[in-house]
This record gives C-alpha cells, sequence and structure tokens, in this order.
C-alpha cells in the first residue's frame, strides 16, 4: 500500500467529495498537502506518495511515478506499476477516509498530473474527473488512443505558459489531442512558471463543483 497523508474536515460525512492528489517528481506525500487551504472545506484531502525512489533515476531523495525518457515519452514499465499501485490505493480509498466517498477527482502536478490522466483514461468510470496540472499526456502505449473519447473522464488541465520544465507546447499537443478525440476537456493557461496558481485551484474546483452540481 502507498504511503499517504490525509487530511479531513472533522464533520465528514458519507458522499462527500474526495480529492486525490499525486506529488510531482522527485517530491513527496506531504508536498500537495500544502493546497488543503485552497479547497473546500468540506473536501477531503488524500495526497499518496509514489512507489518508485528518486534517487537511482537521478530525481533526488524523494519519490517518482515513473522513469521519464524524453519529450511526451515515459518508460512503461515504471508507470504501470504506478498505475497498478494506485488501483490497490483507490480500492482501499473508503477505509483510508473513514467513510464512503462521493465524488473522487484524481488529479496532480507535473509527474503527478501525467500519471493521474493515464489513470483516468485506462479506468474509464473510475474516478469523476481528473485534475492536471503541469503535466503532459504520455505517448505511450500505457495510453492507448480508443481510451480517450467522448465518453472519457472529463479533464482540468492547467499550464504555465512560462514553464521551463514541461514546455506549453507539450500542453497544446496533448489538449490537441484531447480535443480531437472529443475527449470533455477544459483548459486554463497562467502567467506562470512550474508550479501552481491559487487561481489554477479556484478553476480546477469550480470545474469540479460544475460536474457535481450537474
Amino acid at each position: 500500500m502507498l504511503g499517504y497523508d490525509l487530511s479531513r474536515p472533522p464533520d465528514a460525512q458519507d458522499g462527500a467529495t474526495v480529492a486525490v492528489l499525486l506529488h510531482g517528481r522527485g517530491s513527496h506525500r506531504g508536498d500537495l498537502q500544502a493546497l488543503r487551504p485552497h479547497l473546500p472545506e468540506a473536501w477531503t484531502l488524500v495526497t499518496p506518495q509514489a512507489p518508485h525512489p528518486g534517487h537511482p533515476w537521478g530525481y533526488g531523495p524523494g519519490w517518482a511515478w515513473y522513469k521519464y525518457v524524453a519529450e511526451d515519452r515515459v518508460e512503461e514499465g515504471g508507470l504501470t506499476w504506478s498505475l497498478e499501485a494506485l488501483d490497490r490505493f483507490m480500492a482501499g480509498l473508503s477505509g483510508l477516509v473513514g467513510f464512503r466517498p462521493g465524488p473522487v477527482v484524481l488529479g496532480g502536478f507535473s509527474q503527478g498530473g501525467t500519471t493521474s490522466l493515464a489513470y483516468a483514461f485506462t479506468r474509464p468510470g473510475s474516478v469523476a474527473a481528473a485534475l492536471n496540472f503541469s503535466g503532459f499526456l504520455p505517448d505511450s502505449p500505457v495510453l492507448p488512443a480508443d481510451a480517450l473519447g467522448p465518453d472519457a473522464t472529463p479533464v482540468f488541465w492547467g499550464h504555465g505558459t512560462r514553464d521551463p520544465n514541461i514546455p506549453h507546447r507539450l500542453a497544446d499537443k496533448g489538449r490537441d489531442l484531447l480535443h480531437r478525440s472529443g475527449t470533455p476537456l477544459t483548459v486554463g493557461d497562467y502567467d506562470i512558471g512550474h508550479w501552481i496558481d491559487p487561481s489554477e485551484v479556484a478553476d480546477a474546483v469550480a470545474f469540479v463543483e460544475g460536474l457535481v452540481g450537474r
């Protein structure tokens, strides 16, 4: 089972929204808990830790969801391992949070965003929405083209226009594939580098609450 950090309101009840957010390359499970103040008080936030040590791949002392190759390509075995670890984690989510979740939202930053897209598209119906903050759509057999389409998981994709790590052109490439396939997609561009802006989180929350409201 993946390690994780959890923050939930003391009065959390069955049916409440749960956000599962995945950290970026070389980071750890506590990183995205920093977004807690920007999420609705009624939401529960769970932040699992990736299964791969980052050090052997040159990512420092933290953890990784896959080994990056180049552009929008990843090492397939590592990503598959992480997706299967997330299967087990998500299957036990109710026990972790202590109530029966309502809408479950899966998202993440950078590698976490890429992994969230791969999970949501290859496990249709498993989550209510995917939130991609500055990740890319992996060009990999792990994510076949027929995983996309009008019935795929709705996506919010936020990206910095000055991102030096995952350039905005990769966002354009991935978004274009989603648009052409008819995948439900909401985008937001922000005058930032490789980080998450509070206004981006606010837009993502509005996107989720709009889905839940429907």
